[in-house]
Parts: C-alpha cells; structure tokens; sequence
C-alpha cells in the first residue's frame, strides 16, 4: 500500500494528530496531485536574486522550502507550518554572477551567505588561506538540475530532485557533488544524500562542512542546542550583545555511529518546536557551531563537518574513489 501520514485538528481541540492516508485515497479528492505536495521550478525576478534558478518544494504535511539550483542545489528559505526556520541576511539569495570568493581578502563568502543550508567545500572550509578562498569555492556554484519531480509509486511517497556541481580547474582539483533531496509527502523530514567524487589524476584532499542557519522565530529566548545528552548553547536573549560572535567545534561521536544535534525552542501555547539534524559520523566526524546573536544578525549556525577546528586535517580521495554523505532533518512541534 503506498500512503504517507498527514496532520489533521484533532476532535478534541487545536492540537494535530498524524493519520494514515493512500495515494488512492487522495487522488479520488483531487483533480491533480500538484495541489497537495509538490516540486515547482521557480526563477526569482528582483534586485540581486534576478535570474536565480529554484525548486519549490511544498510536502502537503507543512514543510515548504526552496532548493536553489543556481545555489549548489543548497536551500534558501524554509518553513514548517507556516514558521519561518531559516536565517536570511541582507543579501537575499544574491545571485552566483555577483559572488567572488577571492574578494575582501579571500572573504566573499560572507557577502552571500544567506538561507538554511550552504553546503562548503569541495577542498576546503573555514577561514581563507593562500590558495583558498573562505569555505571553498563550492558555495553559490550553480548546478544542474537532472531529475525533479514527485514519486507517488514508492511505498513511501516523496518529493525530489537531483543534481550535480562541479569543482574543478585545469591541472587541478576535479571534484564533483552529485546530491539528492528528498521530502516524504505529508511527512516532517528533509533528507539529502550526497556523493562526491574525485575525477582528477591525482589524490585530493575532500572536505565539507554543511552550515545549516536558523533565526527568529525558530531562534529565540529559551532556544537550547544539544549534541546527544551533551548540552552545547542556551540563547538567553535576542539580540544579545554580551554573547561574543564565536564558531566552537566539537567532537560529533563515537565512529560507526550517528548522531544528533537537536535546536528545541519555546513556541505559544506551551509547546516546543524541535529541529533534529541526524547524520553519519564515519563520514562527518565533528560538529561546530557558529552563532552571531547582535542586532540585525541573531544567526545560528550548526555545522556537521569533516574535520577539526584544531588541525583541519583532511581524508585524501584517490583518483576515482568517492564519498556519500547522508543527513536527515526532522521537524517537530511538541507540548
């Protein structure tokens, strides 16, 4: 039976309850699918974002999302229920023909940077160095879109897409980031799934760190972040100018294991909203978090990544060899 589970007022008050539902039983309801969950192509039309290629992501269960296909396939705003989630800056979601990573000494990054995830790599990320600019030169490439759409024949109905952006340069790295999205219909998760692959002749160091940024309201007093039982941040205030700008690292787990860095947050009516970032530590071993709490700013940064703040040291990908990455976002509203 293909179904998935959709949120529907309990009888008994406001709150939701999840209820199993067939594709057959909604296609009887609908002229066409679309109107429930879907995957639209979008291109923004104003000021710095003119021309900027996307995916509107809507999942019929209350996640809704752009995938920003000029943006590395990364994701700009997004919400669950009605709430905004992602942070957004001044920039907008600027686009890639304005980005110049080698600008401010090696610091374009920080000019568009913007939305709830930035993917950064493929050879590099943090600060510039000689040779690298800040987070790599993957953020803001755009990629190419090769399947989007919704799945309604899978026992788990999903919205998708896939695509693949490449690094490279002439004599140089070659590396390309073949990523899947992933969102089941009338469900509460955000899966990406990556693979990255050297093409070149020569071994090459592979790195990625994906910067996922939360603001208000999903970031507000009362927010706490937890690794596992670990408790990392309490946000007492926002703005809060007594909490330095700071990136703080941390190792991420046990190998072979997974774990999850969990952002909960006081909502009304007594309730938490709870944003779960699952991934694997094999193959992201450390967690940092960057947050800049001062007015104009309230940015919260969690960051599962591949290596330490300390040393920087990165796994060497052989000609040919690749690397998955797997990452799942879980959203919930709890009392």
């Amino acid at each position: 039976m293909r179904s998935f589970r959709q949120a529907r007022p309990a009888r008994t008050g406001g709150a939701t309850r999840d209820v199993l539902v067939t594709a057959g039983d909604l296609r009887a309801k609908v002229g066409d699918l679309r109107q429930f969950a879907s995957v639209r192509r979008i291109v923004l039309d104003e000021g710095v974002e003119r021309g900027v290629a996307a995916l509107a992501f809507s999942n019929g269960g209350g996640l809704d999302f752009w995938t920003l296909a000029d943006r590395s396939l990364d994701i700009g705003p997004l919400w669950w229920r009605g709430m905004p989630i992602a942070w957004q800056s001044m920039a907008g979601f600027r686009s890639p023909h304005l980005h110049h990573p080698e600008e401010d000494g090696g610091r374009g990054y920080s000019r568009t940077n913007s939305g709830f995830l930035v993917t950064c790599g493929l050879d590099h990320f943090r600060q510039p160095v000689p040779g690298h600019p800040m987070h790599g030169r993957l953020p803001f490439t755009p990629a190419r879109v090769t399947a989007h759409g919704e799945d309604w024949s899978r026992t788990e109905p999903v919205l998708f897409c896939e695509g693949e952006v490449m690094q490279f340069r002439f004599g140089g790295e070659a590396l390309r980031l073949r990523r899947r999205l992933e969102a089941p219909i009338g469900g509460n998760l955000l899966r990406i799934r990556d693979e990255v692959t050297n093409l070149a002749n020569e071994p090459t160091p592979q790195a990625s760190l994906y910067h996922f940024n939360f603001g208000y309201p999903a970031l507000a007093p009362g927010s706490s972040v937890t690794l596992g039982a670990r408790r990392l941040l309490d946000v007492k205030a926002l703005p809060d100018l007594s909490l330095p700008s700071e990136s703080i690292s941390f190792p991420a787990g046990d190998q072979g294991a997974s774990a999850a860095c969990k952002l909960a947050t006081p909502v009304d009516n007594d309730t938490m909203l709870e944003i779960a970032i699952t991934f694997d530590v094999s193959t992201l071993p450390h967690l940092q978090l960057w947050h800049d709490l001062r007015p104009h700013a309230c940015v919260l940064a969690i960051e599962p990544c591949t290596s330490a703040k300390v040393n920087g040291t990165e796994a060497v990908l052989m000609p040919g060899e690749s690397r998955a990455y797997a990452l799942e976002i879980a959203f919930e509203v709890k009392s």
